[in-house]
């Protein structure tokens, strides 16, 4: 090989990575444009996943506020009905705000029957059926139909049962918006 075609594969080399360097440059320019593109998408997905778990943590802990507070309400409501059916003073103002007291703990269970975990469901569940049972002994009393052994005393003790129980409920709704400090679980059933 001689100096002139040395000098010519030189002239071609050169030409070539004189062309091939903006080439090179923009793909390598683009791999990085892709990179740094992908990352942001995947902090903006991540970012969104948060706000999601935010919101979705603030609809759940105000729907638990809601039912926790309607569960009581009606337990109350209750407790001071039956109060006024053992001195027979039960008037249409006492069935009014008995009835009220009852459609908001329908229409607050509603609401949290959507948002709830299964833990909570379930712990809404048992409250549900226990104040509504409650709320049929208690209207069957004053009514002088009551359940065989029933007594003001053993639906008192009932109500009572429904006020652990609705102890229990709040804490596992604590446990489930991360609350560490929740008191230790559930009584037994079998305390009804």
């Amino acid at each position: 090989m001689g100096s002139s075609t040395i000098a010519l594969v030189a002239a071609v080399a050169g030409v070539a990575g004189t062309l091939l360097a903006p080439v090179l440059a923009q793909r390598s320019n683009a791999k990085t444009q892709k990179a740094e593109f992908e990352r942001q998408q995947q902090a903006a997905h991540a970012q969104w996943q948060l706000e999601q778990q935010r919101e979705e943590l603030i609809t759940r802990r105000t729907c638990y506020i809601e039912a926790n507070a309607a569960n009581r309400r009606y337990r109350i409501q209750l407790m001071n009905y039956l109060w006024h059916v053992r001195r027979g003073e039960v008037t249409d103002a006492l069935r009014a705000d008995l009835e009220v007291a009852r459609q908001a703990h329908h229409s607050a269970f509603a609401e949290v029957q959507m948002v709830a975990s299964p833990d909570v469901l379930g712990e809404l569940d048992v409250m549900a059926k226990a104040l509504s049972e409650g709320y049929r002994r208690t209207k069957c009393l004053e009514e002088g139909t009551p359940d065989p052994d029933d007594s003001f005393e053993v639906i008192e003790q009932y109500l009572q049962w429904i006020w652990d129980r609705w102890k229990a409920m709040r804490n596992v709704m604590r446990a489930d918006l991360g609350v560490h400090n929740s008191p230790p679980g559930p009584p037994s059933p079998g305390a009804a």
